[in-house]
C-alpha cells in the first residue's frame, strides 16, 4: 500500500505497484482513510511511461471511506514489449502520490554482471594452496556472463531500442536509481567484455603467485567492465566505472614487470583525473536538468537518469560555465575524461607503460575491452547527451583521429619491443574509431562500433601471442628473434593472421571496420581523411617489417637450445581459436553484427544532427 498524507487526510492506493506479464489492463484502487474530503485534481502518467494507457480522471472529490478504480493498461509493441513508468495522483493542495507499473522486467543483465562478484567471493573462500580449484571456480563463474551475453545477442532486436531493462528506484533520497539495458551501443560490447574475461582468466592458469587474489581481482573487473557498458543512470555509470580502477591498479601494480609500480600508479593517475573531469560534469548536469519523476513515477528536481539527461535541450537553455556555453564546457570535461581511456594523443603516454609492465591476460583486458569504454562514453554521452557541441566539435574530433592513426603508427614503427609495438598499434587504430564516430554518417558510425569490437578481438590475440612468445624466451625484444616459422609453425599461421587482420588486409575484419570509416567519414572531412589514409601504409609497413624479423629469416643463432620454442599448447590454442574465428568470420561476413548494431546507431546520428 502506498499512503501519504494530504492535509487532515489520508489517500491510500493498492497495490503500491503493478506488474504486467504481458498486455492487459490492471485496477489501482485509491481510498480516503482520512476524516475529511480529499480533491484530485488529475491522474496521469509520469514522464517516460511509454507503453501504458491510463483511464483520465481530473478533478475528482473524495468522501472520507470513499474509493474508486483507476484503469491501467499495458499495450506492447516493437519498441515498448518492456516498459517502465508510473501512475501519479496530484491531489488539491500539491501533494502527489506516485504507484509503480512496470512490464517485462528481465534479471538476465543483473545475473550477468554481479555473477562475478559470487565468483570472486567462491575464490577467496577457497583454500590455501588450492590454485587448481581456484582456476576451475574462475573460468567456471566466467562462463555464466558469456552465456548470459550470447543469449542476449541471439535475442536481440537491432530495431527494437532498449532491451533487457531492469530499472527500479534504488536510493530515492538522492534520486538514484539501478537501471541497466542494452541497445545498438552496447550490445556488442557486452559481448566483447564477456568473450575477452572468460579467453584472459583461461591464458592465466599459469599465475603462480597470489592465485586466489589475482583471479578476485580479475572478476571484480569483470563486473565493473560490464556494469559500465548496460549502466543507463549515471550514479550506477560511475560506480562500475571507478570499479575497474581498483582491481586493474593491483594488478598491474602486484603481477606486473619490473617496472609495474611505475605503470600502475601512471596508470592510476591518469584514469583518476579522467574520473574527476567525468564526475564534475555529471554533477553540472543533474543539477541543470529540467524536473522529471523517477520511474516510479515519484517527482523530483534532479536526476541520473541518462535517458532523461538526454531528452534536455542543453544547447538552448541559455546556460553558461566560466563565461563560455554550458554545454560545450561539459561536452569537453566528458571528452577529456573518456578520451584518456581510449586513448587520445596527447594523453596516451600512460598505455605503452601499462601494456609492457601487466601480465598477458591483463594486457588482453586492457587491450581488448577497457580501451573501448573510452569510444562507448564518448557515444553514450557526449553524442546522446550533447548533440549541438558534438556537431560543434566534429572537425576537432576527425583531426584528433586522424593524428592517432599516423602518430600511433609512427610509435609503433620506432619500438623494438614486440609488445610495445601492439600497445602503440592500439593508439593508432582507436583513432579509426574517433574518425568514424566524428563523420555523423550511417557507414562511419557503423565502421567506428565495428572496429571498435574488431580491434579488441584482434589485439586480444596479438598481445595473447607476445605472451606466449614471451614464455619461451623470457624476452620480447624483436631482434632477439628470427626464423621461428621453422621451429613454430602453428605460431606462426596464427601471429601471421593476427598481423595480416591488424593491418587490415581484405579478408580479414580488420579491413572491413577501417573501410567503412573512411567510406563514411571521407565525403565530410576530405582532406583530414587523406592524411589518416598514410597511417594505413604505416601500419602495413611496421606490421610487415616485425613479422618478418620474428618470423622470417636465418634462426638466430643466440637460442642454442631450440627445443624451448615449442609450438602452441592445448590451453594456448583454446585461447586463440575463438578469436581466431571472429577475424575469419568477420572478415567475409559481418552483416550479423551491422544487424545488430546499425539501426541504433543511425537513431544517434539523426539525434546529433537534429
Amino acid at each position: 500500500m502506498t499512503a501519504i498524507a494530504l492535509m487532515m487526510t489520508l489517500l491510500s492506493v493498492t497495490p503500491s505497484s503493478l506488474t504486467f506479464d504481458g498486455a492487459g489492463e490492471k485496477l489501482l484502487h485509491v481510498r480516503n482513510d482520512g476524516d475529511a474530503a480529499v480533491r484530485i485534481e488529475r491522474a496521469e502518467l509520469a514522464p517516460g511511461s511509454d507503453g501504458f494507457a491510463l483511464q483520465p480522471t481530473n478533478g475528482r472529490v473524495l468522501q472520507p471511506g470513499e474509493s474508486y478504480e483507476l484503469r491501467v493498461a499495458f499495450v506492447p509493441d516493437g519498441r515498448h514489449a518492456q516498459a517502465f513508468g508510473g501512475v501519479q495522483l496530484h491531489a488539491a493542495d500539491g501533494e502527489v502520490t506516485a504507484v509503480a507499473v512496470r512490464a517485462g522486467g528481465s534479471w538476465l543483465l543483473t545475473l550477468m554482471i554481479f555473477f562475478p562478484l559470487v565468483g570472486a567471493a567462491l575464490v577467496m573462500l577457497a583454500p590455501r594452496g588450492r590454485h587448481a580449484l581456484v582456476r576451475a571456480i574462475a573460468l567456471g563463474t566466467s562462463l555464466v556472463p558469456l552465456a548470459a551475453a550470447l543469449h542476449a545477442v541471439a535475442h536481440f532486436d537491432g530495431a527494437g531500442g532498449l532491451q533487457f531493462v531492469q530499472h527500479v528506484v534504488w536510493i530515492p533520497a538522492f534520486n538514484v536509481e539501478y537501471f541497466v539495458g542494452v541497445d545498438g551501443l552496447s550490445i556488442l560490447m557486452v559481448l566483447l567484455t564477456a568473450l575477452i574475461s572468460t579467453i584472459a582468466i583461461l591464458a592465466s592458469f599459469g599465475i603462480d603467485q597470489q592465485v586466489r587474489g589475482y583471479f578476485a581481482l580479475v572478476l571484480l573487473l569483470e563486473t565493473g567492465m560490464l556494469g559500465t557498458f548496460v549502466a543507463l543512470d549515471f550514479f550506477l555509470f560511475y560506480i562500475f566505472w571507478e570499479l575497474m580502477l581498483v582491481p586493474m591498479y593491483f594488478l598491474i601494480g602486484i603481477w606486473g614487470g619490473p617496472r609495474k609500480e611505475y605503470a600502475a600508479i601512471k596508470f592510476f593517475l591518469y584514469t583518476l583525473v579522467g574520473s574527476v573531469l567525468i564526475l564534475l560534469a555529471i554533477i553540472a548536469l543533474y543539477f541543470h536538468a529540467a524536473p522529471t519523476a523517477l520511474v516510479d513515477g515519484t517527482p523530483v528536481q534532479h536526476t541520473f537518469d541518462m535517458l532523461k539527461l538526454a531528452s534536455n535541450d542543453w544547447a538552448h537553455k541559455g546556460l553558461t560555465l566560466f563565461g563560455c556555453d554550458f554545454s560545450r564546457v561539459v561536452w569537453v570535461a566528458f571528452f577529456i575524461g573518456f578520451a584518456i581511456k581510449i586513448p587520445i594523443f596527447p594523453l596516451h603516454t600512460w598505455l605503452p607503460d601499462a601494456h609492457v609492465e601487466a601480465p598477458t591476460a591483463v594486457s588482453v583486458i586492457l587491450a581488448g575491452v577497457l580501451l573501448k569504454m573510452g569510444a562507448y562514453g564518448i557515444l553514450r554521452v557526449n553524442f546522446a547527451m550533447l548533440p549541438a557541441a558534438t556537431e560543434w566539435a566534429a572537425t576537432t574530433m576527425t583531426v584528433l583521429g586522424a593524428i592517432n592513426i599516423v602518430y600511433g603508427g609512427l610509435c609503433a614503427f620506432a619500438q623494438t619491443d614486440l609488445k610495445r609495438l601492439v600497445a602503440y598499434s592500439s593508439v593508432s587504430h582507436m583513432g579509426f574509431c574517433l574518425v568514424g564516430m566524428a563523420s555523423f554518417t550511417d557507414v562511419g558510425m557503423n565502421g567506428a562500433m565495428l572496429q571498435m569490437f574488431n580491434h579488441g578481438t584482434i589485439t586480444a590475440m596479438l598481445f595473447l601471442l607476445v605472451g606466449v612468445l614471451y614464455d619461451r624466451a623470457h624476452t620480447r625484444q624483436i631482434d632477439r628473434f628470427g626464423g621461428l616459422a621453422a621451429a613454430m609453425p602453428r605460431y606462426a599461421f596464427v601471429l601471421g593472421l593476427g598481423f595480416f587482420a591488424s593491418l587490415g588486409l581484405p579478408g580479414l575484419s580488420g579491413f572491413v571496420g577501417e573501410l567503412l570509416v573512411f567510406l563514411g567519414a571521407f565525403a565530410a572531412h576530405r582532406v583530414v581523411v587523406a592524411i589518416a589514409l598514410f597511417g594505413v601504409v604505416i601500419t602495413a609497413a611496421y606490421h610487415l617489417w616485425a613479422l618478418q624479423r620474428v618470423l622470417l629469416g636465418r634462426w638466430n643463432e643466440g637460442w642454442r637450445d631450440r627445443a624451448q620454442f615449442f609450438d602452441l599448447t592445448a590451453r594456448e590454442k583454446l585461447t586463440l581459436a575463438p578469436l581466431a574465428a571472429f577475424v575469419i568470420v568477420l572478415g567475409v561476413w559481418p552483416m550479423p553484427l551491422l544487424r545488430l548494431v546499425g539501426p541504433g546507431l543511425g537513431e544517434l546520428v539523426r539525434h546529433v544532427l537534429g
